[in-house]
């Protein structure tokens, strides 16, 4: 039995310094099925989830989904933390003879409280180790507490910045593609003076945006929880718009003007590819065509009206729909995992954007009456 014990907190505390060291230090993707962390992250979302469809009400479903990714974070520390406490707790009650109390026999609660003790450095005292193994064991564990309390201080705050550095440009989608973003009102807001200067120039910006959610996201894939202020917007309606937008740009004009959508599209594609691979979704094809012959030409119409060239309908679908092929998979997959909608191609009629909403802009800023309820004491 105390072999069994001591060989099973030393599986315990090398299984949780490696899920460690890859969830946190380690900057690459790890695709490897069996993790600890992944476990916790699959298991947790499953039981959340479950949770959030017993919820009347889309809005309060988001809500409560809005709070996983936070608390995930925090519980997963507090769960590597008790798993590394239990591992050298294992380890000083495998001898039988390694620790000494004042009520005399130690029993593994005495040793859980050592180990608890120790790892969080307090220096009690009433526990003490009585052999050099255990002294040794104890030694060990005070710095490796050390180090996980300074992991823990390096590792919220960079996950509260990339998370930021994310939601910026999301919050900028809003006025240029709409509430959700959509590929039609993205270009046809962007498409000034019938030239492709300002796509081009946008679909540089979000280059860069999607390499560096491909980066922060494969190197902290809690990232991937974390949900945006409003429930119709999210990192990957944002992903699969600007998808959208370079895959229509590529399809249906021609030349060297469309060369910043190719190279959007294929870095935007292989952000969605990496992350559904380091989520291990099973790739799945959409059960509804997104976008129909008929909101096609629609596109191609709205977009004509602002002096867009196109080239002919018949190879345009074609070449638009292989590209479709390349990422709407992956695109649905990760939807149905993490329960966020797929936006539409075209955005829905009387749809008005985020900012335009609240009681501000309809009593204020388009009637020109001061707003009901929004004297002096209502301000602070």
């Amino acid at each position: 039995m105390s072999i069994l014990a001591f060989v099973a907190g030393v599986v315990l505390i090398i299984t949780v310094l490696v899920d460690a060291y890859e969830s946190v230090i380690l900057p690459r993707r790890v695709t490897r099925k069996m993790r600890l962390v992944r476990l916790f992250f699959r298991t947790t979302w499953w039981l959340w989830t479950g949770l959030a469809r017993a919820l009347p009400g889309r809005k309060r479903r988001e809500n409560f989904l809005s709070y996983y990714g936070p608390l995930s974070l925090l519980v997963l520390l507090v769960f590597w933390a008790s798993v590394l406490i239990a591992g050298f707790a294992l380890l000083y009650w495998a001898p039988g003879n390694a620790v000494t109390s004042p009520e005399g026999a130690a029993d593994f609660g005495v040793c859980l409280y050592l180990s608890g003790s120790t790892f969080f450095t307090l220096g009690i005292g009433d526990i003490v180790p009585a052999i050099p193994l255990a002294r040794a064991f104890v030694v060990l564990e005070a710095g490796m507490g050390i180090a996980f309390l300074a992991i823990v201080i390096g590792f919220l705050p960079a996950i509260s910045q990339s998370f930021s550095r994310r939601e910026v440009n999301i919050s900028l989608l809003d006025a240029r593609a709409g509430s959700p973003p959509t590929a039609a009102e993205m270009l046809r807001r962007l498409a000034e003076h019938s030239s492709i200067e300002p796509l081009n120039r946008f679909f540089q910006e979000w280059e860069l945006w999607c390499a560096e959610l491909l980066e922060s996201h494969l190197s902290f894939p809690v990232l991937v929880y974390f949900r945006s202020q409003h429930g119709n917007q999210s990192w990957l309606a944002a992903l699969t718009s600007i998808l959208d937008a370079c895959a229509f740009a590529i399809a249906n004009v021609e030349g060297e003007s469309v060369l910043q959508a190719r190279l959007t599209f294929a870095m935007a594609r292989h952000a969605v590819a990496d992350l559904a691979l380091v989520l291990h979704v099973p790739v799945r094809q959409l059960a509804i065509d997104r976008l129909p012959l008929r909101d096609f030409t629609l596109m191609r119409s709205m977009l004509r009206v602002e002096g867009l060239q196109f080239r002919e309908e018949a190879d345009a679908a074609k070449r638009l729909g292989e590209l479709r092929r390349m990422y709407e998979p992956y695109i649905h997959a990760l939807s149905l995992r993490l329960l966020f909608p797929v936006p539409p191609w075209i955005r829905e009629e009387n749809k008005t954007d985020n900012w335009q909403n609240g009681v501000w802009e309809k009593n204020a800023l388009f009637t020109g009456d001061e707003p009901a309820g929004h004297g002096d004491e209502g301000h602070f």
